[in-house]
């Protein structure tokens, strides 16, 4: 029991610190790692999404602090985004979602380019259509359910990738993903509950450890920088994502 908990937190922490710092990766680091060991995904989904619920307040808390936060941005990412992940947590429980895995695996290595490019030419900061942050903040909740992780790897990449200056990208994410998660566990608590409490205390102690560290270093990384170290990890990320969705296909998973 007690060595589980400090398993976790080590994943927890490594998990938060890639999240916090750059805007995405906790979930689907600890979904890998969950998966790996044989657990089922709604449960996966399920435990790290309870986890989250501590790591990203902390984390939004964090972020808000140090002044990485757009209240324009969280307000217009989170209602949708609750909406989005309560519908998804349903569907993982009832439904495959192999092809849509294939899809928004494609999708993000496109973006990776995307970021990249915008990343090795002068640009000014946009801002995003109020509609757009809306339907983003749904799919990414949607998505984020079914597939144990991926609202940062969705949001915070689409949103850098619009124009928005890193930092308030990441930070106003993060927040928004606090309120998202709250709405995502309340829905496997209805449907498949929560039984991995020791993997959960893990992934919450190293997840709030980390949070203010990450936050601080979302702050001080210049934004160019930055922008390649997302489109790199939205890149790999995305392929490994690919790889594992064709190989659940073919295989009839």
């Amino acid at each position: 029991m007690v060595e589980d908990v400090i398993v976790f937190a080590a994943v927890g922490f490594a998990a938060q610190m890639i999240d916090g710092a750059i805007g995405m990766a906790y979930g689907l680091s600890a979904a890998s790692v969950l998966l790996t060991l044989g657990v089922a995904p709604a449960a996966a989904s399920a435990s790290i999404h309870a986890a989250e619920v501590f790591t990203t307040g902390a984390s939004g808390l964090a972020h808000w602090c140090v002044g990485n936060v757009r209240r324009d941005l969280v307000l217009r990412l989170a209602l949708p985004g609750m909406l989005g992940g309560v519908l998804g947590a349903f569907l993982l429980v009832g439904a495959p979602i192999g092809p849509v895995r294939v899809f928004v695996s494609l999708y993000l290595l496109v973006l990776g380019g995307v970021i990249l490019a915008k990343a090795l030419r002068p640009r000014a900061p946009a801002v995003p259509r109020p509609w757009r942050v809306a339907l983003l903040g749904f799919c990414g909740g949607a998505l984020d359910a079914a597939g144990g992780g991926g609202w940062g790897a969705i949001v915070t990449s689409t949103l850098i990738g619009q124009g928005s200056v890193p930092r308030e990208a990441i930070g106003s994410a993060n927040l928004a993903e606090f309120f998202v998660t709250v709405a995502i566990s309340a829905a496997f608590v209805a449907t498949i509950g929560l039984s991995l409490w020791p993997i959960i205390a893990g992934l919450v102690l190293g997840g709030v450890l980390a949070a203010p560290f990450a936050a601080l270093v979302a702050k001080r990384v210049p934004d160019r920088p930055l922008m390649v170290i997302v489109a790199v990890v939205v890149s790999l990320l995305a392929l490994r994502n690919l790889l594992l969705a064709l190989r659940a296909l073919a295989g009839g998973g």
